[in-house]
């Protein structure tokens, strides 16, 4: 009897070990590669601090700048152009749908926070953008590099070919990300349209027209009538064809596509290192060239890779520097901020895993890939993305307000994301 007692006190604490252990290396995973990001951060936040000021907003632009428009897509270029093969691309298909998803739900989901809210008029759209619009680069990947790192991954890879492969999925998404922020937010972000009034609206005629117009404008009745049919005459006397008339409409578009920024603004760094690398990954010829060892090329990639491995502290020194504003004098209100950080932390993650677990049981995914799985349900547990503050800046609209929904979401980000790793985790294994 004594024997059976003592057996099942030592199942019972074997099973208690195990459990803790579980635990233990759950929260491992979960929480240290977000106590990396605070601790980056946090060495960006004293740089950029007065009593440093080595970091102060003109040299955190210019960081900015130089990761978007350097080291993010040369990491793009070797990990992705690495990793991806013809039947990768055919085998990944749903992680650009997936972002996709990830933010129409999501903005679907802010519109109606917006309307039970109810923010200032002018701050409409900012809401809808910052709820739907998460970020799926920057933070993944230093999730990613961070949780790959360890040999006992909970994906039972090596550390290399883990975070080449994690590296991978998160870029292969990375440029349908920035083709929504640069053209859905870009356009939802603009400022809002004031209606002029008369006397401005006649200053703009004064100001703007030549020297006829405002004789026009200010003259008699009879130079009026006399332009008036001398333009009727010169109308009836030549109109154009119907093929004239779509020659000179497509010749219309095409000058406004030229002077157009849309182009310029899809057309960014990343999304082009991205293309790039799809189509020399699937080229066998070119991929041999590029990114085998002792090839041809190979010498300019490993240059590449060098200054990719710059992007991850970079990105977080500048986003830790951003947060020196701290909550700012936003106009948004209590209410709507809290609306936004709490909705996009605690509520979009949800409708991820829903997206990414149908997906599954439909077999859209590769199967017993776990680190794809992780990757894609990652893509739905970001803060907002640092594009949409930075859009907001470049607009003119709406920057204190980015700054402060940025810096509460990434205070309490330590808190969210550990909570859905464990339930990703406890999800996948």
């Amino acid at each position: 009897m004594n024997s059976n007692v003592y057996t099942e006190l030592v199942t019972v604490a074997r099973v208690y070990q195990q459990f803790e252990e579980s635990a233990t290396t759950l929260l491992q995973f979960a929480v240290v590669p977000v106590l990396k990001i605070l601790i980056l951060c946090a060495f960006g936040l004293g740089l950029a601090s007065s009593y440093v000021n080595i970091l102060p907003a003109q040299c955190r632009k210019l960081l900015s700048k130089l990761v978007f428009a350097l080291f993010l897509p040369c990491l793009i270029f070797t990990q992705l152009g690495k990793a991806v093969t013809l039947q990768s691309i055919i085998e990944w298909w749903f992680i650009p749908i997936n972002v996709v998803l990830g933010a129409s739900f999501g903005c679907a989901l802010g519109y109606l926070v917006a309307l039970i809210v109810r923010p200032p008029p002018q701050y409409f759209n900012f809401t809808v953008v910052m709820i739907g619009i998460g970020n799926i680069g920057n933070i993944p990947l230093v999730i990613i590099a961070s949780i790959c790192r360890d040999e006992s991954n909970p994906f039972g890879l090596d550390p290399t070919v883990c975070n080449t492969n994690g590296v991978a999925y998160i870029s292969f998404g990375q440029w349908v990300g920035a083709v929504i922020v640069y053209t859905f937010a870009f356009h939802m972000l603009a400022p809002p349209k004031t209606v002029p009034t008369n006397d401005e609206k006649a200053l703009v005629i004064k100001v703007e027209g030549d020297k006829d117009v405002n004789e026009l404008s200010n003259g008699t009745a009879s130079n009026v009538n006399d332009t008036d049919s001398l333009h009727v005459s010169l109308l009836r006397s030549c109109q154009p064809t119907k093929l004239q008339k779509v020659r000179q409409g497509v010749a219309r578009k095409w000058r406004w596509l030229a002077k157009s920024s849309l182009l310029k603004d899809i057309c960014q760094p990343p999304v082009v290192s991205s293309l790039l690398a799809l189509i020399i990954g699937a080229t066998p010829t070119l991929k041999e060239l590029f990114f085998e060892e002792h090839s041809v090329f190979f010498f300019f990639t490993d240059s590449l890779n060098m200054l990719g491995g710059a992007m991850v502290p970079c990105i977080m020194l500048v986003l830790g520097g951003n947060l020196i504003g701290g909550p700012g004098n936003s106009e948004l209100g209590l209410r709507t901020t809290v609306a936004i950080v709490f909705t996009r932390l605690f509520l979009v993650p949800p409708i991820g895993l829903t997206i990414v677990q149908t997906a599954n049981h439909l077999g859209f995914l590769p199967a017993n890939n776990k680190l794809f799985r992780f990757v894609l349900l990652l893509q739905h547990s970001m803060p907002t993305s640092i594009l949409a503050g930075a859009v907001a800046s470049l607009r003119g609209h709406g920057a204190k307000e980015a700054s402060a929904i940025l810096f509460w979401e990434h205070i309490l980000a330590i808190f969210s994301i550990a909570i859905w790793l464990i339930l990703y985790i406890n999800v996948l294994f």
